[in-house]
This record gives C-alpha cells, structure tokens and sequence, in this order.
C-alpha cells in the first residue's frame, strides 16, 4: 500500500448494505455491479448478506451472474429496501474484537477480494473507517469503499444523502392527500401525522412541499427545536381559529427541554444494537393532549416503515444519483483507493445540478446533520421558504418501474 492506496490487480468485488433500507439503495448496488462486470480489473461480483455479518457468518453469495444483463439491473433499480438484506451490528475496534478482524480479513482472503464497498449511513461509514484502517495497519492489500445511504438526510459532507428524496416525496405526497381527506368536513379537526426522523427533521420538514397543492401542513414540529406542550396547544387552537381543518407534521424524535422525548409518554423506549432509542408513537401522545383539552375530533397517522420504502413514488433524481454514488465509489477502489465515501454537493438550484467526489470516512462516520435553526421559524412550529426550495428539486419524476402486470415487478436473490 502507497499513499493511502492500494495496488490493484485483477480480483473480486464483494458488496454489502447496512442499515435502514430505502427506496434508493438498491440502485446503489446496481451502480456497484455495473462498475464492477465492466471492468478488466474484476473477476467475480459478490454480495454479502446481511451487511457486515454476511462476511462474519459467511453468508456470501455470487450477484455478478443474476445481475448479468441490464434488464436484471434496471429490475434491481426500482426495487425498493435492501435486496442484499441488512443488519443493525456495531463493529467494536480491533482492541475490543481482534476476533471479528481475523474472520473478516480471512474471508476476504479466502474469497480474493480485493475491493469491498459497504453502503450505508452514520454507522456503516464507522465501519469503513474501522476496516480501511485496520487493512492500512497491516498492510493489507484490500481497497475499501462507503457509498452513502439514509433517508434521514443526516450524513455530514454532502449536499443529501441517496434516499432522502424518495421519501420526501412519499412524504409531501401523503400529506396532500392526508389535507384532501382532511378538508370536507365543516366541523373541527386535526389531524396529527408523524414521520421518522430521530435526531434530525429532514424528512418532516419536507412536508412543507405539500403546500404547493394545498394549506397543509398547517405545523410543523422537529426535534432541533425544543417541544412544548402548552405552546402546542395554543397553536392549535389558533390554526383552529383560521380553518376547522388542521394538519400536524411532527418527527418521531421531538423531545422537551429537558431532553426526553414525547414518544417515551407512550412507556418504556427499547433501543437498537447501536444504542439508539427505538421511536414511534409521538403522534399518538399529542393526540390524547389534544383530546384532553379540547372537544375536538382528532386522529394520528404514523407513517412508519411505509414512507422508506415506498418504490411506486421513488424520486427519479434520487434512483439517479444513488446508482452513480455506487459506481464512484467501486471505480475509485479500483483505482486503489481506501477509506473514503462517495459523495454529491449542489451546483446549482435551477438547473439542478449536482458534482460527485469522494470524502474521507472519518468526515461522515458518526456525526449527524440537523436542519439548520435559520430554516425554521422563530416560534419553532414550521419551516421557511429555503427548506422547500432545497427539497424541490430532488423530488423528480416518475419512477419508470415494470407497470406491466399493473404493479411493480420486484428483484430478489
């Protein structure tokens, strides 16, 4: 290894998702391959089950040749959620697990691969960084790659992140047709909609695109600003003054100011592998405060899984991009490069332009992007005009699936 390279000779590819699945990642993969079945470097195309434990636990399949033909691929494409499959493992250091090292780094001998590219978010980059540095240390010859992934439009050092667009237009569609509903009655009602969104409120910020088809949402709540009940209240009840139909967009992860979240009034929150709080049912807290202040109708919708893999309202843009950021980050490994991530920044608004690079992992690796405080108002209770413009452009069109058989028609391994 030279430079913080690798030297490259002809070898295998083995490929791998983590994390939330999405609407997107799956083109990912497919830029992987076809980078990879173009190139003189590479003899076989592998793909490991279940992220990082695919490797541990030998669940390693050939992708290369059910993924031979551009038909395959295209199918692959506009496949929504993980086809790989995903897992929620925290890869300790090598001090705290030299055994999980050996067993990857054997595999990867035993499998001869030369390149391997893990998409993902915040904690698979962790991984990339572990893994590039470990290989580095002892001079391994192992290129290793990350391809960004997460709809929760976190990750640091790009402009968003691949699958973000697609759920914001799951999301900003769903609440236009949520104000369709909602408006054809003549007496009072709210209607109180919760997306994901833990620590950051991308995904209900973009709710506000809604409004070029209607009034709603009337509120908007995210978990960068502090929730408080009282002021909620009396938000409501001034909505209600304007209009007896009132639509609430709040994030999963809205939390007082004292740090605990509203969803933990519903009882006991568990957590993941990774330490973080599993969230859900805010939606139906603030309900219960509304039905116990007012005598009001009002109901709640959480949208849960349904908005990260909704594929019959995938952006177009998104597929795009997310099938170009896997091909980068294969090519750059072939060209003997480790430790990086494949990333995308805005040129422009109008056109809508965009410029790929890659980015050390350690700049994306467990650090979070909230939405910035000046893109939300001052009260706290919605988004302004910049936020709508920065997610506009990303929504595309449409998403150009197999309609044949009058649905999607779906890949799997």
């Amino acid at each position: 290894m030279e430079g913080g390279k690798v030297m490259s000779e002809k070898r295998n590819v083995l490929v791998g998702q983590s994390g939330g699945p999405s609407s997107a990642i799956n083109a990912t993969l497919a830029g992987v391959v076809e980078q990879a079945l173009t190139s003189a470097k590479v003899d076989k195309v592998y793909g490991m089950k279940h992220g990082i434990k695919g490797v541990l636990e030998d669940w390693i399949i050939d992708i290369g040749i059910p993924l031979g033909g551009p038909a395959e691929q295209k199918r692959l494409i506009h496949t929504p959620s993980s086809a790989l499959g995903s897992c929620r493992y925290k890869l300790k250091s090598a001090q705290d697990d030299p055994a999980a090292y050996k067993t990857i780094f054997e595999r990867f001998k035993q499998y001869n691969i030369g390149y391997f590219v893990y998409i993902g978010g915040n904690d698979s980059m962790d991984t990339v960084k572990k893994l590039s540095e470990y290989a580095k240390e002892h001079g391994i010859d192992v290129a290793i790659m990350g391809a960004p992934k997460t709809i929760d439009n976190d990750l640091h050092g790009m402009d968003h992140s691949p699958g973000f667009a697609s759920a914001a237009k799951y999301i900003a569609t769903t609440f236009a047709e949520v104000w369709c509903d909602a408006k054809v009655y003549d007496y009072p009602t709210v209607t109180i909609v919760e997306t994901m969104g833990r620590h950051v409120g991308w995904l209900c910020a973009a709710s506000a695109v809604a409004r070029a088809q209607g009034n709603a949402p009337h509120l908007i709540y995210l978990p960068e600003v502090a929730f408080d009940d009282s002021a909620f209240l009396e938000d409501v009840k001034a909505q209600l003054a304007k209009s007896p139909a009132v639509v609430i967009a709040i994030s999963e992860g809205i939390k007082r100011a004292d740090g605990k979240y509203v969803c933990e009034d519903e009882g006991n929150v568990t957590v993941d592998a990774f330490g973080h709080k599993n969230m859900g049912g805010a939606c139906r807290v603030l309900e219960n405060l509304i039905r116990s202040k007012m005598n009001i109708k009002v109901r709640c919708v959480d949208l849960s899984i349904l908005q990260r893999c909704a594929g019959h309202l995938a952006s177009s843009v998104d597929l795009h991009e997310s099938r170009i950021l896997g091909s980068i980050a294969l090519s750059r490994a072939l060209e003997g490069v480790s430790g990086q991530v494949s990333v995308l920044n805005r040129v422009s608004d109008d056109p809508y332009r965009v410029e790929y690079s890659t980015v050390p992992s350690y700049t994306i690796a467990n650090h979070e992007k909230p939405v910035p405080r000046e893109w939300i108002n001052a009260r706290g209770n919605d988004v302004t005009e910049e936020l709508v413009k920065y997610v506009t452009p990303l929504l595309g069109g449409l998403f150009g699936s197999d309609l044949s058989a009058g649905y999607p028609k779906h890949f799997g391994f």
